[in-house]
């Protein structure tokens, strides 16, 4: 089955006369908009049409342009060298930055109609778009002028932007010199890391003693990129009058402070839960002074869970098919047409990741597959990304922009139907195999993502004083891993360096990326025991829950299924299905 994904319904290539056309046709409605906006939005009258032309050439332009960077992008993303994609992606960044003023002038032209309502009320398609446009009038008051909204917009290109570029080479290019088995290699990061699910406790310690040493060779680099993106949100987050990147971060993700503290406020509760699996982990490894980081994903039991990519394939559509046959047919015809791209190779980027392409509907999935169990639940976990674009491929293109939060909710669903799915017709040997896996990934999600904000929250704090060194920041993701792992993780074997292998440090546009991945994970689990009590009725609820992402509030969107996410009980209830695991493993370990 081929392992590498179709990008034909995109472009057949740069070269390509459809790509030409419309880098042109970019070029020409960005002027539209620009010129349209200096004459339209002098004054108030015929306040309706304009509003209409704005969110029609907005949907338009907004297909067009995802569709060419999206290419670029995606072309980028499994090939580092493809020097063609990185230029386009550098060029598309730059042209959006003409649109900057018109968007300002824009923002600041409807945040002062006194009588936006009224004209809401008068047109379907405004009616359609009303959350868009209250958002656009409530966000107003952190725009500044018109020019200096575009000088950032250009500087972002060769700052933040150019950053992360950077960092995307280094990493993706990234080769580790290893010797296994006497055989001295040089491999790729991807592959090096996908090491650390190996039966053999000594390439899995061998692999992270590996890692960690290929990271002296490019952590200054890696380090000025980091300094320089946060410094720049820092900069641009004061001058828009925020109070901290956190609290952009926050209204960006249309999450208030109130959930987030009582998700967090559940999580910190649950940590001696963890620490307790931790600890039960490296004991049943040999490990007396607290699970080593290179354990943390060391696969137990005595059944080896390997699958070739095709019975990945039919252990997904066959299990998503026990929730709905919509959602098992939608796996199935993304392998089928080649939506994915599962193969390992030299210079492309670790990680997985989905790319909800609303301007074709379509998505793309990129991953390392390399037959572990937790590669099927990856494939799976992406594909409830896809499945989220696929339910939202019939709203307009303003209205299918989700946030970060509930950008995890599909994905961790799916997620967790495979993993129930196993369990269910698994021997005991393969139950203890497939619900330490369980836990393993949910510990991620919660202990190891609350140290990753730990980790940026005094990034962020330190760096207004001036760049951290590579030492500096060594210490600082230690000190959120000791806080929030405590004694389950062994104090001399932690990762000084996680900093620089996650990518989502470098997002100078999506900050805190991190505590949306724990709301994912405990909203889905929440979901998850709603769709046992409920049964065939919740798919209809769920699918609506799915569509309206894109155009309310976290509060409003969740409030479709009667949850609360501001009550520290409903975060509480859903880690308390973890926990429950976490119990059920430690007494399958007690009877072997």
């Amino acid at each position: 089955m081929e392992m590498r994904w179709n990008l034909d319904n995109l472009y057949k290539s740069f070269e390509s006369a459809e790509f030409a056309d419309d880098l042109k046709q970019l070029d020409d409605q960005i002027e539209e908009m620009v010129k349209w906006s200096e004459k339209a939005l002098k004054d108030k009258e015929d306040g309706l049409d304009k509003i209409r032309w704005w969110i029609d050439r907005g949907n338009e332009l907004g297909h067009l342009h995802s569709r060419l960077s999206s290419y670029a992008e995606l072309v980028f993303s499994v090939d580092a060298s493809n020097d063609t994609a990185k230029k386009y992606e550098e060029l598309l960044e730059v042209k959006m930055t003409a649109l900057t003023k018109a968007q300002t002038r824009f923002t600041k032209w409807i945040a002062s109609l006194e009588n936006l309502h009224d004209y809401i009320e008068l047109s379907s398609l405004l009616k359609a778009h009303k959350f868009f446009l209250l958002e656009t009038v409530d966000n107003s008051r952190y725009r500044l002028d018109d020019d200096v909204e575009v000088v950032i917009a250009k500087m972002k290109t060769t700052g933040s932007t150019a950053w992360s570029q950077l960092w995307n080479v280094l990493t993706s290019n990234l080769l580790v010199p290893i010797e296994i088995g006497r055989e001295k290699k040089t491999l790729p990061l991807p592959v090096v890391r996908n090491m650390a699910y190996d039966k053999d406790p000594t390439i899995r310690k061998t692999a992270y003693e590996a890692e960690l040493k290929s990271y002296e060779t490019l952590n200054e680099s890696a380090a000025a990129a980091l300094n320089s993106i946060k410094g720049e949100v820092i900069t641009t987050c004061e001058m828009r009058g925020y109070s901290s990147p956190l609290e952009m971060t926050l209204k960006e993700s249309r999450m208030d402070r109130e959930t987030l503290e009582a998700m967090l406020g559940a999580m910190k509760e649950s940590l001696p839960s963890f620490r307790k699996y931790f600890k039960k982990k490296g004991k049943l490894l040999g490990h007396i002074k607290g699970l080593p980081f290179y354990e943390l994903f060391a696969p137990m039991g005595n059944s080896d869970m390997r699958y070739t990519y095709e019975e990945a394939r039919d252990f997904i559509v066959k299990n998503f098919r026990n929730f709905s046959d919509e959602l098992a047919d939608f796996a199935d015809n993304a392998f089928e047409n080649n939506w994915i791209d599962g193969e390992t190779r030299e210079g492309k980027r670790g990680g997985a990741f989905c790319a909800n392409l609303h301007v074709i509907g379509e998505s793309r999935i990129m991953s390392n597959f390399t037959g572990s169990f937790s590669d099927v639940t990856t494939l799976a976990h992406e594909l409830g990304h896809a499945y989220h674009g696929h339910c939202l491929k019939n709203e307009t293109y303003i209205n299918s922009d989700y946030p970060m939060p509930l950008a995890e909710t599909a994905s961790i669903f799916c997620e967790t139907i495979i993993v129930n799915a196993a369990l269910k017709d698994a021997d005991k040997d393969q139950a203890f195999t497939i619900l330490e896996s369980s836990i393993s990934d949910a510990a991620q999600v919660i202990v190891d993502i609350y140290s990753r904000y730990l980790f940026e929250t005094e990034l962020f704090e330190k760096r207004k004083e001036g760049s951290l060194s590579v030492e500096e920041l060594k210490q600082a993701m230690i000190n959120g891993q000791r806080e929030s792992y405590g004694d389950g993780l062994d104090p001399d074997c932690l990762h000084p360096y996680m900093w620089i292998c996650k990518p989502h440090y470098y997002y100078g546009e999506a900050n805190f990326y991190n505590f949306p991945y724990a709301f994912g994970l405990l909203f889905a689990k929440g979901l998850y025991g709603e769709y046992l009590k409920r049964g065939d009725v919740f798919l209809e609820n769920y699918n609506e829950l799915l569509k309206a992402t894109g155009r309310n509030s976290i509060a409003d969107v969740v409030k479709l299924m009667g949850i609360d996410v501001r009550s520290k009980e409903f975060w509480t209830n859903s880690l308390h299905i973890v926990i429950g695991d976490i119990e059920k493993f430690i007494q399958l370990s007690l009877t072997d």
